[in-house]
């Protein structure tokens, strides 16, 4: 069996950087940070630096003081994509399969974490830097970030961004950027849906904890709930979506917070979550 310390000394074999050192985990006031940390590669997304990301949301997704993540990286580059030197013939299909698929799983994780996961954008993202936007609940960006799927220049279509892109934005637009691979300004981003919000870049921090402090006012329960039915309703049909809707909005109607939602409204108080399922 490979220990901990194993895994750790043959990563640091493979790329000279501990695995835990790629990004870092930090928690404050019910908000998570996981800081991409590895400007050497322009934080591109390695399989180490895939799997250091999805550990830290996995890990602590269930902290029940948890409110919200927030992907950042440290740098004027917040991910350049996948790491080119993964990719080459040397590596062989069996490595190329296993870098998309932990990228899938990196996405997943994002998507299934009961918590919002918010991007926080200052500088490029890239093909799949870019995807990792694109999958996040939430963006908000500096308006001096600019935003790219280029792999066809490198021989590569981003095939895999692409589907987080194009249902994020609207296909003409998807297309431009996936067939010329030329950048899309922060603005053009905020036209197209593909951020939430732009701010300067000395309003970013500002911007960011307002975010997470109108997040951190609701129940957490209530907010899982949500975010878990906002993502299947979306695949479904408009009649089913509602049939299945008016369901779910029955259950959260009877769930503590639910009721103490409701409650604290008549009675025009503040309301006190339990913050329990």
């Amino acid at each position: 069996m490979i220990t901990r310390l194993g895994r750790v000394l043959t990563q640091f074999r493979r790329t000279g950087v501990p695995q835990k050192y790629l990004s870092t985990y930090t928690c404050k006031d019910g908000v998570g940070t996981i800081l991409l940390d590895n400007e050497k590669t322009r934080n591109s997304l390695s399989l180490d630096m895939m799997d250091s990301i999805h550990g830290h949301i996995v890990s602590n997704q269930d902290d029940t003081e948890l409110r919200c993540i927030v992907l950042a990286a440290r740098g004027h580059v917040f991910s350049a994509g996948h790491n080119l030197k993964e990719l080459t013939a040397e590596h062989g299909s069996d490595r190329h399969k296993q870098v998309f698929h932990k990228c899938s799983e990196l996405i997943d994780a994002i998507r299934l974490a009961p918590v919002p996961v918010i991007a926080k954008v200052d500088g490029l993202a890239a093909a799949a830097g870019c995807q990792l936007v694109a999958s996040c609940d939430m963006a908000v960006c500096s308006d001096t970030s600019t935003f790219s799927t280029p792999g066809a220049s490198f021989g590569i279509f981003c095939s895999t961004p692409g589907i987080a892109v194009v249902r994020a934005i609207p296909r003409m637009r998807a297309a431009y950027m996936l067939f010329t691979g030329l950048p899309i300004s922060a603005a053009e981003a905020l036209e197209a849906g593909l951020v939430s919000k732009i701010v300067p870049k000395t309003q970013l921090d500002e911007e960011l904890a307002k975010m997470c402090k109108a997040i951190a006012s609701k129940s957490r329960a209530v907010i899982a709930l949500g975010k878990t039915f906002f993502y299947k309703q979306i695949a479904l049909d408009v009649s089913t979506a509602y049939e299945l809707g008016e369901q779910i909005m029955v259950d959260n109607l009877s769930t503590i917070d639910g009721r103490e939602g409701i409650k604290s409204f008549v009675e025009k108080r503040p309301p006190r979550w339990s913050h329990k399922e």
